[in-house]
């Protein structure tokens, strides 16, 4: 789980800032930095942070994708 974390995160660092700006409603900054901390265990691993970033945060970051692919 924490290797996908990094693989989205890594994936939103690579779209173009303008995207990022047209879309504010979704929490890019906060998306890198768990990649960030999963990356590097800054600190170590808050696991209750990624369960919840996988059985919530995850889940709205998908309806809000699909509802932007849509357009």
């Amino acid at each position: 789980m924490m290797q996908l974390l990094e693989i989205i995160g890594e994936a939103v660092k690579n779209l173009p800032v303008e995207f990022k700006n047209k879309h504010k409603d979704v929490p890019w900054k906060d998306i890198a930095g768990m990649r960030d901390r999963v990356a590097h265990f800054y600190f170590g691993i808050d696991y209750e942070l990624v369960w919840q970033t996988v059985t919530k945060d995850i889940p709205e970051l998908k309806n809000k994708i699909v509802k932007l692919l849509k357009k």
